[in-house]
């Protein structure tokens, strides 16, 4: 028998329940919504979170197709799932818990009697150091986003390889592989010898079928790969960027792009224009270094030094 939270489920079987992070304001419970699905046949474990931003809905499509699909009668192993991670920013559709006014993806591996994401970062931590492999699902919040996968463990750490094989599995095409910032996942669980990354679907305001499609390819690609089903898939060569040239506006205005994304740039090409209502042209922004044009912000009006696009540079394949 697998358990997580409430959910448990025998060999052969599925089931879904919830997973107890603390109270809400009127003391009732609350409680992230899991999924077990235990295999027929002894195998690995594989540990599924999304929407640890509370607006970054992606994931939570991929959980909603991938799930389902699923028929544990044909599983080797076990998945476990947290479908929504940051339950009081999803309710309220913003990035950050609005109880402790933290992005829970830099509150890991969390403290059981700490603050509220801190107590939900490591009830799913517990869940997620259960695994043998980890896919922590996020997007480029609202803004405009390539699909791609963050390595987060940075290029020296003893779990690189393994990572970076798993974000070529996971097959979205590009691949960033940049040491992430103090409490992320994709930093914490590597360090405890689990193979970690961090697709970002895209970025959305709500969700994009696109991306949700390629998430639910990138789920089962894993689950083929490392044996949890039968089948066979063969990794695709991955475009890879290990740093990010970031560009704001020199001016107030409204930007005019002159790259698309996922268009590769050279140094000196024009990224983009802002001008004034009436369209007089205001300041051009070049770039520095070659690279892929890989985010970059969704309104067109900007105010002097606000932030407007990235550029992942130092690109190569593998």
């Amino acid at each position: 028998m697998t358990t997580l939270g409430t959910a448990s489920a025998a060999p052969g079987e599925i089931d879904t329940g919830r997973l107890d992070v603390g109270e809400s304001r009127d003391g009732s419970p609350i409680g992230l919504p899991v999924a077990v699905i235990n295999g027929a046949r002894d195998g690995k474990t594989l540990y599924i979170q999304a929407a640890s931003d509370g607006d970054e809905l992606n994931g939570v499509g991929v959980v909603r197709e991938v799930v389902p699909q699923l028929d544990p009668t044909e599983l080797a192993g076990t998945v476990l799932v947290v479908g929504i991670v940051n339950y009081h920013a999803f309710q309220v559709a913003e990035h950050r818990n609005p109880i402790d006014d933290t992005k829970m993806n830099r509150a890991y591996p969390g403290d059981k009697n700490g603050t509220s994401s801190e107590r939900i970062a490591a009830a799913t931590f517990e869940a997620a150091r259960r695994a043998d492999l980890v896919l922590d699902l996020h997007q480029g919040s609202t803004s405009r986003m390539i699909n791609e996968v963050r390595v987060r463990c940075g290029r020296r750490h003893r779990m690189h390889r393994e990572c970076l094989q798993l974000a070529k599995v996971f097959g979205c095409g590009h691949v960033i592989d940049q040491k992430g910032p103090d409490g992320q996942l994709a930093r914490v669980a590597p360090s405890e010898g689990i193979p970690t990354i961090d697709p970002e679907l895209g970025g959305s305001v709500g969700w994009d079928d696109e991306s949700i499609r390629l998430g639910v390819q990138g789920v089962f690609n894993v689950l083929t790969y490392y044996g949890f089903l039968d089948g066979d898939v063969q990794p695709e060569e991955q475009t890879r960027a290990k740093s990010f040239d970031q560009y704001g506006s020199p001016a107030g205005g409204l930007v005019d792009f002159q790259k698309e994304l996922g268009e590769s740039v050279s140094s000196g090409d024009t990224l983009f224009e802002v001008t004034d209502v009436f369209g007089t042209l205001k300041a051009r922004v070049t770039a520095d270094n070659e690279g892929i044009f890989w985010r970059s912000r969704r309104l067109p009006q900007v105010a002097s030094g606000e932030y407007v696009c990235s550029v992942g540079k130092n690109v190569d394949t593998y």
